[in-house]
């Protein structure tokens, strides 16, 4: 059906919560694009007329998309070269969503978008509803067709394996920024145990190369395991010159709401760590450098003011 002006200002309306749905649903911002395009084609086929109340409507139309996209995801992410991690968004997207609450800022953390990794569709979806757009539990079981006392018990198991995942407290970013600068300066300046001290004992590196950049396949675990590949991943040679074809400008900025390192060569983003910095030190690094997700960072980080960078790795 042909959509009226009134009709196309209406998902225009809902598009920035649809696209912070899928992105938390997803991990994935070209995927949460091409669910909200889908979510349009089928609001221009339905009869808006007859549709009581459009954003319930919209919401379990893409929720629904999400959970069709997510379970042929799991089944291609088992080809998936080396370590699968979400596509991260630099501080100011649009797509990051609500950041009002404790609840909205931690659901699109990087640490959370990925241990959301580890639930069923339906959990992920009812944890991402309650938590960061405060659903009512009857409003998602009309969204999931569930029955209310259904999704309070899904809801709570999701909620328990998050916070299983997640078994310290994180500083704030004035505190974290300090270390990290601390421990990227130590890094760079070729010393390991000045940076085994700014890590947690359990602290581990993994790293996302799709493939199409050298990545471990398996986390670097424990503080000198750590300490030991970030000392060699800032040291210079030709070999990472030639696979990153030019110098290395390392920045301390945000991505998903926590303090994060940028990596860029010229305006082009070929990093984005993203760390977990608790109160006994820095706990994980999560390094996203496959190109593919890695596009619309470099396109955020070409229209932003980031000023100079803390250090040239080489």
């Amino acid at each position: 059906m042909d959509l009226t002006v009134q009709d196309v200002d209406r998902f225009e309306a809902a598009r920035p919560r649809l696209e912070a749905i899928a992105y938390r649903l997803l991990g994935s911002a070209s995927e949460a694009e091409d669910a909200v395009q889908d979510t349009f084609l089928r609001w221009q086929a339905a009869d808006t007329g007859r549709i009581e109340v459009p954003e319930a409507w919209l919401t379990k139309v893409l929720t629904n998309l999400c959970l069709n996209q997510l379970t042929s995801a799991r089944a291609r992410r088992e080809t998936y070269v080396g370590q699968w991690l979400p596509e991260p968004l630099l501080a100011g997207d649009a797509m990051l969503g609500p950041a009002d609450t404790a609840e909205q800022r931690e659901s699109v953390s990087y640490a959370v978008l990925t241990l959301m990794e580890r639930l069923a569709p339906r959990e992920r979806a009812v944890y991402v509803l309650r938590e960061a757009f405060g659903y009512p539990h009857r409003e998602i079981a009309e969204i999931l067709d569930l029955t209310e006392s259904a999704v309070q018990q899904v809801h709570h198991r999701a909620k328990k394996h998050i916070a299983d995942g997640r078994t310290r407290t994180e500083v704030d970013e004035a505190a974290a920024r300090r270390v990290i600068e601390e421990f990227l300066l130590a890094a760079a300046g070729g010393r390991t145990e000045p940076l085994v001290k700014l890590l947690t004992s359990d602290a581990f590196s993994v790293g996302d190369g799709g493939g199409k950049v050298p990545a471990r396949t398996k986390p670097f675990e424990g503080a000198k395991a750590v300490a030991t590949f970030m000392r060699g991943l800032l040291k210079p040679g030709k070999a990472k010159t030639a696979v990153t074809g030019g110098s290395v400008d390392l920045y301390v900025t945000s991505a998903n709401g926590s303090t994060a390192v940028v990596a860029t060569v010229g305006e082009r983003v070929i990093g984005v760590m993203c760390l977990e910095v608790t109160p006994e030190g820095i706990r994980s690094f999560r390094n996203q450098a496959n190109p593919d997700k890695l596009e619309r960072a470099t396109r955020q980080w070409a229209a932003m003011e980031h000023g100079k960078p803390l250090l040239t790795a080489f």
